[in-house]
């Protein structure tokens, strides 16, 4: 899960995202972490205690030619996300991480709405760089959303990386979600320690493709 950050967060992490946005560039493929808070790094005490920078460590450890962007804005909706897109798709992009779709949730909005735009970024990123390999992570949401609702908005995220033959992380949350040791005070986004068991998550994902 994920909530909406306030204004002045949203703005710090405009300002990191249009700081690594606007690195030089190098001969290292571009591997864009495009969502919500959960991305950004919220409540952490800066943008390299977030799960993408841990990635970019891991990257680094082996020597591995990828510069990692983080596209992650908190409050983000898949509707935001689709409104910015073409602006971050500007730099090129060789692999392409998708986690939007958990504000959606918590805001109650159909799975139809959802999945609708979630596609639509997706069909964006193929008609711009259609050599990008693409990963979609997985989110769920709490039981009181009720039984149909939370099943469906499960089912959503793999349905989409099927189709789109995605990468798949079932749940990026796995193993942190619902763990108080592992989140901060507002039991919804992870603390310094959770952050780097999303990277597990994902790493474990990513890794062979790179």
């Amino acid at each position: 899960m994920a909530a909406c950050g306030n204004n002045n967060k949203q703005a710090k992490e405009q300002q990191e995202a249009d700081s690594s946005f606007n690195q030089p560039q190098t001969a290292k493929q571009n591997i864009l972490f495009f969502g919500t808070s959960l991305t950004a790094g919220y409540g952490l005490e800066d943008a390299s205690q977030a799960y993408p920078a841990l990635i970019q460590n891991k990257i680094d450890s082996l020597n591995l030619p990828y510069h990692i962007i983080n596209g992650g804005l908190s409050g983000e909706t898949s509707a935001g996300g689709l409104s910015r897109i073409d602006w971050i798709l500007k730099q090129p992009v060789h692999i392409f991480i998708l986690e939007l779709g958990a504000n959606d949730g918590l805001r109650g909005i159909s799975v139809k709405e959802t999945t609708s735009n979630l596609q639509a970024i997706i069909d964006k990123v193929k008609a711009k760089y259609p050599d990008a390999k693409l990963v979609m992570e997985g989110m769920q949401m709490p039981p009181n959303m009720g039984d149909k609702y939370t099943s469906d908005f499960r089912e959503l995220f793999y349905d989409l990386a099927k189709k789109n033959n995605m990468l798949f992380v079932p749940f990026l949350l796995d193993g942190v979600g619902g763990v108080p040791k592992l989140n901060q005070n507002d039991g919804i986004h992870p603390n310094k320690e959770g952050a780097k068991v999303l990277a597990e998550n994902v790493w474990k994902v990513l890794k062979p493709t790179l």
